[in-house]
């Protein structure tokens, strides 16, 4: 009988579930394994192999663009110009490997991120005790699990002594769970099997055994990453504008050279060979053909210094999609907050509150009282509930050796036990780092381990004290154990006044979505070795700490800019309400006592549920939202994306990652996120910083407007080449340049000043402006009236040339229109390098690439027209020198009509400024302590 994975197997018995399995608790044997391995299939998640690189190249065809270029080829092809043919699909050819090349790397980029541990773990098999690799594992296996071990399996409690389970990656909670065997409600949600262990989650505290129930694509993070294939994404907002403006440039290069032809042909009766020549040429001209590839170098631009600041791009065009972002929905544990517990604040049994600076394992850290450091050896009370925290603790810092061999991955591997022991034994270790000698020698006797039942934990130590008993627990049950306090004259008596003071204080922290623990002892007898719950009383109260799961640096700043930016920072969370409102509180998603006085700072998802009629109304107005689950994150993206919204999710757990793949820009967390929520991803932070983001929107920004200026800059120069060509046939003039020389004009000059402007800087308050709204074209009609300029005085600058020269004869003409087309588009290319800010404002040398650009185009062009064997393939006329000063000074003319464009259009603007702030610039080093 084939076995049901998908059975509810937290709603029974622990017996019945061995039954359901068809196993003992001997274990299965050999043969009985090998054979459900065959039938179900190895332990692993498919799906998730990456990007075959066959597939990742053709896609970088898929632009419409590209579509418009295949059809010029075409054209030029059926018209015998073979040498465009080659050119056209050049460009083509070019712009698709660096796609490519950019998505295959980040892609190695990422795997390089991925731990490549052999996970291995202990199963009973005929009986016996083995160790096996995880991918062995097979439903109804019994496994046995400790303190530290990554649980490599769902699978269902047999047994259980002190177990605890951190889930944070799976459900979003970030305190270890406390697991218990009975049997629960079958709607139980999946943070409320407290009978059910997942794999992808590890063992904070305590010793198991289970029955395995999932393996693969049946565990819970397997459905989520399976169920990611079922998730329709969008097509990308960049990609969508991109084939908008293809579409436009393509109708105005076919309407344009139909124009040519008839004005040609039919109107100037031309010859038909040459007609056609010129109608093809210029429809290739018109056609933008390096815009692609000049896009692409500027997403490739985007996505490097996006690397450079630890945004490593998975997918091409979202370095311009992150420049757009209006909302960005993050998960709060491991994306907000280290996913650390760390001690940030002490009340003592003196009644002095003391802050504690630093956060995560790094033992650097103050421990004050008024901003003044305290020094342990000076405060008794101090220093004896610092001892406790570190002597009655289980847990254990790494020291480099050991990092080393677990890669040193990140924090997680800097530390072994149960979180809230590893943050008070760090408490402890910072007084020590600082050499104060406070801790007496103690051996331990005996211990008495954490249970749901007793809610503490008690060390029988012995020390230059004498004999001790060590208890560290929840306040309340402390408090009702404790008959003494200890101050600076020593253990007192606990009165009813001093028992209210620190229910006064345990109120006011727990406001503050603090996990407190209190800390107290006791003298026992000389004779005693062993201890019980039985002598666990009359202690005297030593104090509390108060923990915290701390922000990262930089988070509560990158908040405030994306306000700035008109950008809403919204928290979905798996943890509780008070904790959630808390930390958004703390980061600035949440400010002032109440943000909507019509709506709760914070809903949980079962309240949303209750307002289902309200949902859209809810998702609008309220910024956090609590004990979530993926299904809701999905609905809310959704919403979003539905009322125009550009959306980007950031996230690190399995929970995660249906949104990150549904939202339009998905970034995920290098270190700590899963597999799967990388999979999902278009962006991975390889640094685990939410600060990072906003590092990327103003780069994505940047992207944005050169994506815009070059795009601009092609459609200005190809609008006034087309027109001069235009007018002078209708004048009756003779063709203005010839085939070839319509080529290198608009290969080689504007390839060449495109390449500059693609590396430009931002200029302005970038992170002060709104995002670019979802629908917004790349070009829209507030660059007409700046078309319209540059295309009457390139065209009236051209034509005037063109006419004083022709009397000379055609050649030299030509050779004097070509000059003031090729200069005048490389002078354009400084107005270009921003719409609406003037050149000297932002500096007229600033942007090197466009200065080298400028010098090798003018090289380029002068080339062309003296060199003897060059001229005669392209038929000029070499200029005299006075002439092309001339005409060089007649057409750097577009700088200053371009500069009192700007100055009667937009106003005189002060010069460009560092916008960054200081947080932005320091970027996080990969070997930080945190």
């Amino acid at each position: 009988m084939a076995l049901d994975q998908k059975y509810p197997y937290h709603s029974i018995s622990v017996d019945e579930t061995l039954e359901k399995l068809q196993v003992t608790k001997e274990g299965l044997t050999d043969e009985e394994a090998k054979k459900r391995l065959h039938d179900v299939g190895p332990n692993e998640l498919t799906g998730t192999e990456g990007i075959n690189p066959v597939l990742l190249f053709l896609k970088q065809f898929k632009d419409f663009l590209i579509l418009i270029l295949f059809l010029a080829a075409g054209v030029a092809w059926y018209a015998d110009q073979r040498v465009d043919v080659y050119v056209i699909l050049g460009v083509i050819l070019f712009n698709a490997i660096l796609g490519f090349l950019q998505e295959y790397r980040a892609e190695k980029a990422i795997l390089a991120l991925k731990r490549m541990i052999k996970q291995e773990t202990t199963v009973v098999r005929n009986n016996k005790a083995r160790t096996v690799e995880a991918k062995e594992l097979v439903p109804g296996d019994i496994i046995r699990l400790e303190e530290g071990d990554s649980i490599p399996a769902d699978a269902r409690l047999l047994t259980s002594k002190n177990l605890q389970t951190v889930e944070a990656s799976l459900t979003g909670e970030s305190l270890p769970i406390e697991k218990k065997t009975e049997p629960l409600p079958e709607k139980s949600n999946l943070g409320d099997r407290l009978n059910m262990l997942f794999k992808g989650t590890h063992v904070a505290r305590g010793t198991a055994t289970a029955a395995v129930t999932g393996t693969g694509n049946n565990t819970e993070l397997g459905k989520i990453s399976k169920s990611l294939s079922d998730i329709k994404t969008t097509s990308t907002n960049f990609r969508k504008k991109t084939e908008r403006l293809a579409k436009q440039m393509a109708v105005i290069a076919i309407a344009t050279s139909v124009v040519v032809f008839i004005l040609g042909y039919y109107v100037r009766d031309y010859a038909f060979e040459e007609v056609l020549l010129i109608t093809v040429a210029t429809l290739v001209s018109s056609i933008p053909e390096g815009l692609p590839a000049v896009i692409s170098i500027v997403l490739a631009i985007g996505a490097k210094r996006m690397a450079n600041q630890n945004a490593i791009i998975r997918e091409f065009t979202a370095t311009e999609m992150l420049g757009s972002v209006s909302v960005i929905l993050t998960d709060k544990t491991g994306t907000l907050t280290k996913s650390i517990l760390t001690v940030k604040r002490i009340f003592l049994g003196n009644g002095k509150e003391l802050e504690v600076s630093g956060t995560g394992y790094a033992v650097e850290g103050d421990i004050t009282l008024d901003e003044e450091p305290v020094h342990v050896a000076d405060d008794p009370v101090l220093a004896k509930l610092l001892f406790v925290a570190e002597a009655c603790n289980n847990a254990r810092l790494l020291d480099g050796e050991e990092q080393k061999e677990n890669n040193n991955s990140g924090d997680a591997d800097k530390a072994t036990g149960d979180p809230t022991e590893i943050a008070l034994l760090v408490l402890a270790k910072k007084a020590e780092a600082r050499n104060e000698d406070i801790f007496p020698e103690a051996n331990r006797l005996d211990d008495l381990p954490f249970s749901s039942e007793q809610k503490y934990r008690a060390t029988l130590v012995d020390g230059e004290n004498g004999k001790e008993l060590l208890a560290v627990g929840a306040p309340e049950k402390i408090l009702e154990l404790s008959s003494g306090i200890l101050n600076a004259e020593g253990p007192q008596q606990l009165t009813d006044e001093l028992r209210q003071q620190i229910k006064d204080k345990l109120d006011d922290w727990a406001d503050h979505a603090m996990r407190v623990l209190a800390l107290a002892y006791k003298d026992v007898e000389t004779g005693t070795n062993t201890i019980n719950a039985d002598q666990v009383k009359d202690l005297t109260w030593v104090g509390i700490t108060g923990i915290v799961d701390p922000p990262r640096r930089g988070v509560q700043e990158a908040v405030g800019a994306c306000k700035s930016a008109g950008i809403r920072v919204m928290m979905l969370t798996g943890d509780h309400k008070k904790t959630g409102a808390a930390i958004a509180r703390e980061v600035g998603i949440l400010e002032g006592e109440h943000v909507n006085g019509n709506y709760p700072d914070a809903l949980q998802e079962d309240e949303l549920e209750e307002e289902e009629s309200r949902f859209d109304e809810l998702v609008d107005n309220v910024s956090v939202f609590t004990r979530v689950s993926p299904n809701t994150k999905l609905r809310i993206a959704e919403h979003l994306q539905d009322k125009g919204y550009l959306i980007a999710m950031t996230g690190d757990g399995v929970n995660d990652a249906p949104a990150l793949k549904r939202a339009d820009v998905g970034i995920a967390m290098g270190i700590r996120g899963t597999d799967v929520a990388k999979d999902a991803s278009h962006i991975v932070l390889s640094d685990d910083n939410f600060a990072t983001i906003v590092r990327a929107i103003r780069e994505g920004r940047i992207v944005f407007q050169n994506v815009r200026q070059t795009s601009f800059f092609l459609l200005t120069t190809n609008f006034a080449f087309v027109f001069v060509f235009i007018v002078a046939i209708a004048l009756g003039w003779p063709f203005p340049l010839t085939a070839t020389q319509i080529l290198w004009v608009n290969l080689v000059t504007d390839g060449v000043m495109e390449l500059g402007l693609a590396a430009e800087r931002g200029h302005g308050e970038i992170m002060k402006q709104k995002p670019v709204a979802r629908d917004a074209n790349i070009l829209d009609k507030s660059v007409v009236p700046y078309l319209l300029l540059m295309g009457t005085v390139m065209l009236g600058l051209s034509l005037a040339v063109f006419s004083y020269y022709l009397p000379t004869g055609e050649e030299m003409a030509r050779t004097a229109v070509f000059i003031v087309i090729a200069m005048t588009q490389v002078f354009n290319t400084y107005n270009m390098r921003s719409i609406d800010r003037s050149l000297f404002t932002i500096g007229v040398l600033s942007n090197k690439y466009v200065n080298i650009a400028f010098v090798v185009s003018l090289a380029l062009q002068l080339l062309v027209v003296y060199t003897p064997f060059l001229n005669n393939i392209f038929r000029f006329d070499a200029l005299p020198l006075p002439d092309l000063l001339i005409i060089l000074l007649l057409s750097s003319s577009v700088i200053w009509f371009a500069e009192a464009y700007k100055k009667l259009r937009f106003g005189s603007q002060p010069a460009d400024a560092e916008e960054e702030e200081e947080w932005m610039k320091d970027k996080p080093q990969e070997n930080e302590k945190v």
